[in-house]
C-alpha cells in the first residue's frame, strides 16, 4: 500500500527524526515499499534495450540498493523532490553493477568508439552532421554493415546519456547530465557551476542532431517513451529506434568530447 503524500511527509519526518535503531529499521522498511515502484520503473527503462540473458528481477535488486542508499542520504530540508534524487541514485546503482560484469564485449567496445572517433573527424571536417553513407565509408564497411553494428552496440548501451561526460569535480566519475543532482555530501561549491555547464554543452550537442535523431532522444530522455512506443510514433521498428538512439549517442559522445577537448586547450 502506497502512502499517502501526508502520510509519507510524516514518515520522512520520523525517519530522520528517530534515535531509535529499531524504530528507524521499521520507517525505512516503510519508505522503501512507498518507493519500491521507483527501481521497477528504472529497471524497466535500462533493461528495455539490454540482452536477453540480463533479466529484469536482477536489475530490481540492483536498483533496490540504490533506493535505499538514496533513502538514507536524502535531506528532507533541501528543495528538491525524493524521487527526482532516488531515481538518479537508482540508475546509477543498477549502471555501477553492470559494469562491474564487464559484459559487454570488447569488440563491441572498440567498434562503439571507432564510430565515435569517425564521426568527430567528419564532423571536424565537414563542419556538420555526417550521413550514414559517409560514416561507412569512412569506416570501410557499407551502409548494412554500419546499421548492424549500431543495433549490436545498442544492446549493451546500459548507461547512454549518463555516460556522455565526465566531470573532475565528481572524482572523475561519470555525470549523469539529464538528472544530475548535486550529491548533498558534496561541498564543493563549482559542483552547481560544473552542472550547469554540462546541460549547457548537450543542449546545444542535442540541438545540433539531425531532426529524427534529435527526436528519438527528446522523446526517450524528455517525454520518456519506450522505444517501442517511439517506434509507433515515428511508424518504424523498435530495432530501428535502437539504431537511431545510438547513432544520436555516439554522435553527442564525439561532439561533447570535441568540446571538453578544446576547452582543455583553451
Amino acid at each position: 500500500m502506497v502512502e499517502s503524500s501526508m502520510d509519507t511527509q510524516a514518515l520522512w519526518r520520523e525517519f530522520k527524526r528517530t534515535e531509535d535503531p529499531v524504530r528507524t529499521k521499521a520507517l525505512r522498511d516503510r519508505l522503501i515499499l512507498t518507493y519500491a515502484p521507483l527501481v521497477k520503473y528504472v529497471a524497466g527503462r535500462l533493461g528495455s534495450g539490454l540482452p536477453a540473458h540480463v533479466e529484469e528481477g536482477d536489475l530490481v535488486s540492483y536498483g533496490l540498493l540504490g533506493l535505499i542508499g538514496a533513502i538514507e542520504r536524502f535531506d528532507i530540508n533541501r528543495d528538491i523532490k525524493f524521487e527526482t534524487y532516488a531515481i538518479a541514485r537508482i540508475k546509477g546503482s543498477i549502471i555501477d553493477e553492470l559494469r562491474s560484469m564487464d559484459w559487454v564485449p570488447r569488440s563491441v567496445r572498440a567498434r562503439a568508439r571507432e564510430i565515435e572517433r569517425t564521426i568527430a573527424q567528419l564532423e571536424a571536417k565537414l563542419a556538420r552532421a555526417p550521413t550514414d553513407e559517409e560514416i561507412a565509408a569512412q569506416l570501410g564497411i557499407t551502409e548494412d554493415e554500419f546499421q548492424d553494428s549500431l543495433l549490436e552496440i545498442s544492446r549493451t548501451s546500459i548507461a547512454a546519456l549518463d555516460e556522455l561526460w565526465t566531470s573532475s569535480s565528481t572524482g572523475g566519475d561519470p555525470v549523469a547530465v539529464i538528472d544530475t543532482i548535486a550529491d548533498p555530501d558534496a561541498p564543493e561549491p563549482q559542483s552547481a557551476m560544473a552542472h550547469t555547464e554540462l546541460r549547457e554543452a548537450l543542449g546545444d550537442a542535442i540541438s545540433r542532431l539531425p531532426e529524427r535523431e534529435k527526436l528519438v532522444v527528446t522523446l526517450y530522455y524528455y517525454e520518456e517513451l519506450t522505444l517501442r512506443e517511439i517506434g509507433e510514433v515515428l511508424s518504424v521498428t523498435e530495432s530501428r529506434v535502437s539504431q537511431l538512439h545510438t547513432k544520436a549517442i555516439l554522435r553527442l559522445k564525439a561532439r561533447l568530447s570535441a568540446s571538453r577537448s578544446h576547452a582543455t586547450h583553451d
